[in-house]
């Protein structure tokens, strides 16, 4: 199965950061939010990933490109160890890219992988998500894909205040945790939702979405929403997901989920409690 990952957008709630770094390029911890990402497909199973890119964003195609330069700096200097990480992100994928020339919406940029895509199934992820539970979330739609042979998108819970930010479902429950998608609404007010399930912004799709796409008019802020295609689709599955998920949306998200990745790191971990401690 093949994966694209949509990062073509703006970033403009992380002004000034992105005015010229991709918001997909802005570290968590350690890593650009993107690597996260694609190293979730990996785990899932998926080597051959396009890219969405727009324009400003060629640090992306840089970070997983090799750099000669750098390599043979670190090598001189001795520094193996950060040598082997640096070739390990070259080794990661076969990634390839395509730009997004205007800028609307979601369903627009799937629209983009068509032709990479042809007409088998494939793995959506949105490149500002992070996800992280035992078994990779990517991973666990493709086995409720496989089980159903339908489009299966990941579907959470989530608190009142946070339903207008999300695509909103309502189903019938197959399982403890499989629905069965009657109704999505692109961002609804919380008084016009029709349930408090939200699309995570993890998708497995059949290649018929590229037709209900053309089919789709632009919707929400004027843009070609991808949920708005969806809810054209004959018969669509969503997986709830009990795992964490970290969404690259604004500075207090991107620093809170900052802090939580280095939270697990035990290298750190005791020093950043100390350090935080002085502001409580």
């Amino acid at each position: 199965m093949k994966a694209v990952i949509p990062a073509a957008g703006l970033g403009t709630r992380l002004l000034p950061a992105t005015k010229a770094q991709p918001k997909e390029m802005l570290p968590v911890y350690d890593k650009p939010t993107i690597q996260y990402v694609i190293e979730e497909a990996l785990a899932s199973g998926i080597d051959d990933i396009l890219i969405v890119t727009g324009r400003n964003k060629r640090s992306i195609e840089n970070h997983f490109d090799k750099s000669y330069e750098l390599e043979y700096a670190l090598q001189k200097a001795g520094k193996d160890r950060v040598l082997k990480q640096v070739r390990k992100i070259t080794d990661l994928a076969d990634v390839c890219y395509v730009r997004q020339r205007n800028l609307k919406g979601l369903g627009d940029a799937i629209s983009c992988a068509e032709r990479h895509i042809g007409d088998e199934p494939f793995a959506v992820l949105l490149g500002d998500s992070i996800t992280t539970s035992e078994t990779p979330l990517t991973k666990q739609l493709i086995d409720v894909f496989n089980q159903y042979d339908k489009s299966t998108i990941a579907i959470r819970q989530v608190t009142p205040d946070r339903v207008s930010r999300h695509g909103i479902v309502s189903g019938s429950a197959i399982t403890d945790n499989v629905y069965k998608i009657d109704h999505l609404v692109e961002k609804p007010n919380v008084d016009e939702a029709p349930s408090d399930l939200a699309i995570v912004g993890r998708y497995i799709l059949t290649p018929d979405i590229f037709d209900k796409i053309s089919q789709t008019e632009p919707g929400f802020n004027g843009e070609i929403q991808l949920t708005d295609a969806l809810s054209k689709m004959d018969e669509l599955y969503g997986v709830k997901f009990d795992g964490d998920v970290f969404n690259i949306e604004n500075r207090l998200e991107w620093l809170k989920s900052s802090i939580n990745f280095a939270m697990h790191d035990d290298e750190f971990r005791d020093d950043l409690i100390n350090y935080m401690k002085t502001f409580i």
